[in-house]
């Protein structure tokens, strides 16, 4: 396994509609490497997360995402869930930092419905992606060559599905941000 030791990896949610599962476990994918997972929001305080429809768990915000700087990370996960991404994209702070943090060329893991975000932040363009399926058109629509693959990682990008698709997404995340 790649190892995280001494890396900080930031986790960017919006404070509610996380799809639980694409938040713990690339979490534990970072914490079993030896990273630092550190959650970042819109809000500070604590967000709400899903399983699907139905409430999850409450999780404690580390920083706010107007006060974080991307260069203070050494990657960057963006966990789905429907009205998570939604909620990133209407955000300034959020899409400026997802932008900045794209354009550093430092690596950005990002799975089913999270790729909204990256839209929104206009880095797709050009880049081969997978998302849950109802986002290839949005993707087409922004220039990205979308494609039906468990797992595609393109330069910087790693981007996934779905839940299921997590095992897979998890070592390609860890493998770019072990670099």
């Amino acid at each position: 396994m790649s190892d995280l030791t001494g890396k900080t990896i930031a986790f960017l949610v919006a404070a509610e509609g996380i799809e639980q599962v694409e938040l713990t476990e690339p979490w534990s994918a970072v914490e079993d490497a030896g990273g630092t997972p550190t959650l970042l929001s819109t809000d500070g305080g604590e967000v709400q997360a899903f399983h699907h429809l139905d409430k999850g768990d409450t999780f404690t915000v580390d920083a706010v995402v107007a006060d974080a700087d991307p260069t203070w990370y050494d990657g960057l996960v963006l966990p789905g869930g429907v009205a998570n991404p939604d909620a990133l994209r209407m955000d300034d702070d959020a899409v400026g930092f997802v932008r900045a943090f794209v354009e550093s060329g430092r690596p950005v893991a990002a799975i089913c419905h999270a790729p909204w975000t990256l839209v929104e932040a206009d880095v797709v363009r050009g880049r081969r992606m997978t998302s849950w399926p109802s986002l290839q058109t949005d993707l087409r629509n922004a220039g990205a060559d979308w494609v039906d693959e468990e797992v595609v990682v393109d330069g910087n990008l790693v981007t996934s599905r779905k839940p299921d698709d997590l095992p897979a997404f998890n070592d390609a995340l860890v493998t770019a941000f072990a670099g």
